[in-house]
């Protein structure tokens, strides 16, 4: 087990502060920690930790779970959830009410899957690399990694970490190199928080792990013997076990909850927060959907933390966030419908407004009249919340690499010719010949544009992209990463199939599929891609006279 331990103070983190900021502006919000030095963080006066002013709170921590290798979410729908950017914006503004900040995650934080497909690695790797650097910006204190981390091996994860900020993982031991770390111990205006990890293996692995207890146990005794007014730990375990922590190992203030691994693009919900014993039980929503602030107000030296959130109204929270995740999903699809009358957008608006205001009330309890207490709130990030330009520039860098990188390496890549008697892919121009009406309403609608949505950003040669903006990609006889060429956009074949045997022979060769249904569109419009799609609406947007509509 190893410890870091850091100090800091006023005038230290004054000039901290203040170099970082001619820097980058995030670096200013919070200051990483890492294994080889201090870098600090936001902090007050020494004896800050036995005021009773609750103007802010004493100490604020950042908590996300399972990211998983997650920047941002497509842009195909407005406002979605997710996206390093406005988690970075939100936080800068968030600096005024809670000056005294550090950030910590748990569970699968740098790549999807436990494990890399050999032509994804460059790519999944550099996209670890700009997340390292970004949560670096942010001031990531430390982590407990999920299975996924190590799917780079573990020099790849020591890399990481240096960039990042350390692995947490007091179960794993550490020593001879290891890119982890048993604990960190900060002091935060006044009070000694420490952090502790139970970090997952790499999958069949052969190393040899303390059960969790046992090393939350042992990591909470070491911190407690530096002087740990506070012990976080994070927990890549479950909620399972990690509530089954809490039962055993007494002491804790919070326990950090993350999956010990995770698999595929799909999207979770925020489970309510508990407490059991005195731990609270924080989990987020996966790829940055959400954030929990947990809220530290310590008054008389007291590190005994009454309930100043009500966690027993959290069913009725998620009830909230349920119907205002909805209102989102219909108010982005209702602005662009010009069937909508404006006076019932505005009124959906306000309904949403309302939601949110009842929501924040929930998280406002009056304030305990004496002792020291804690405030628990999860927000989500959305669009809305703004664009930090600082961590936009990190995210646009590693489009432009990948981008360049890919265009070369794939180069050679050519679509599989369609097996004989079989249909291959042969572009709008051809299919227009026939279905010039079709093709009217096909160049009215924003998939006559995707590929060029990609190239504007340095985005046409990603693998996480490219897709979904071009026709028939990896599929015989269509197109491939860089080979496009009359393929790019969403055209007709991607609905109704490759198309050259019924060009040639219109009269008695059907389409593939003549007549789409919604599911079509469901090959791209899913999680983490697009939130609430309603396929069969959507697809009304899409047809017109001519082409699904009579001309009538």
């Amino acid at each position: 087990m190893r410890t870091v331990a850091v100090t800091s103070n006023n005038t230290a983190a004054a000039g901290k502060a203040a170099a970082h900021a001619a820097l980058a502006p995030l670096a200013a919000l919070l200051l990483a920690a890492s294994v080889a030095a201090c870098q600090g963080c936001h902090t007050a006066g020494a004896g800050s930790r036995t005021t009773n002013d609750v103007s802010h709170p004493t100490v604020r921590l950042y908590l996300a779970s399972d990211l998983a290798g997650a920047l941002e979410p497509c842009g195909c729908t407005k406002d979605q959830l997710g996206g390093l950017t406005h988690a970075a914006a939100w936080m800068t503004a968030e600096r005024a009410n809670a000056p005294v900040s550090a950030l910590v995650t748990s569970g699968p934080l740098f790549f999807l899957d436990p494990s890399l497909k050999p032509d994804r690695k460059d790519q999944d790797t550099a996209k670890a690399e700009t997340i390292a650097e970004s949560l670096k910006q942010l001031g990531l204190v430390g982590f407990a990694g999920g299975a996924n981390d190590w799917a780079g091996g573990e020099p790849v994860l020591s890399q990481l970490t240096q960039a990042s900020g350390p692995m947490l993982a007091e179960n794993l031991g550490a020593g001879g190199g290891a890119p982890w770390v048993g604990t960190v111990l900060r002091e935060m205006n006044g009070v000694k928080v420490g952090f502790v990890g139970v970090s997952a293996l790499p999958l069949a692995s052969d190393m040899k792990a303390l059960p969790p207890a046992d090393a939350a146990r042992q990591g909470l005794a070491a911190l407690k013997k530096q002087g740990a007014d506070v012990v976080i730990l994070l927990a890549a375990v479950g909620r399972g076990e990690a509530k089954r922590i809490a039962d055993t190992v007494p002491g804790l203030t919070a326990i950090v909850v993350g999956s010990d691994s995770s698999t595929g693009e799909g999207n979770t919900t925020a489970p309510p927060a508990e407490r059991i014993g005195d731990a609270i039980i924080a989990q987020t929503a996966n790829h940055l959907q959400t954030m929990a602030v947990l809220d530290l107000y310590v008054r008389d030296g007291s590190f005994a933390f009454a309930d100043g959130s009500g966690l027993e109204e959290s069913r009725k929270k998620d009830d909230l966030t349920r119907r205002i995740d909805e209102l989102h999903v219909k108010i982005a699809g209702w602005e662009k419908d010009k069937k909508i009358a404006q006076a019932d957008l505005d009124a959906r608006k306000a309904d949403l407004a309302k939601l949110e205001a009842e929501r924040v009330a929930l998280d406002v309890r009056p304030t305990p009249k004496e002792g020291s207490f804690f405030r628990y709130t999860v927000k989500e990030i959305r669009e809305a919340l703004g664009t930090d330009h600082t961590i936009a520039a990190e995210l646009a860098g590693y489009y432009k690499k990948v981008n360049e990188h890919n265009k070369v390496a794939f180069a050679d890549r050519v679509p599989v010719p369609a097996a004989k008697g079989q249909p291959s892919y042969v572009g709008n121009e051809e299919c227009t010949t026939c279905h010039d009406s079709a093709r009217a309403v096909w160049d009215k609608t924003r998939h006559a544009h995707a590929y060029a949505t990609l190239a504007d950003q340095d985005k046409q040669f990603n693998l996480d992209c490219v897709s979904c903006h071009v026709t028939g990609y990896e599929e015989p006889g269509g197109s491939t990463v860089t080979h496009v060429e009359l393929l790019k956009d969403v055209q007709c074949e991607v609905c109704h199939g490759p198309g050259s045997l019924h060009s040639k022979s219109p009269k008695t060769v059907k389409p593939v599929v003549s007549k789409p249904g919604p599911d079509r569109c469901l090959a791209c419009h899913h999680p983490p891609h697009v939130e609430g799609f309603d396929a069969k609406a959507k697809m009304e947007e899409i047809l017109g006279p001519g082409h699904g509509k009579p001309d009538n």
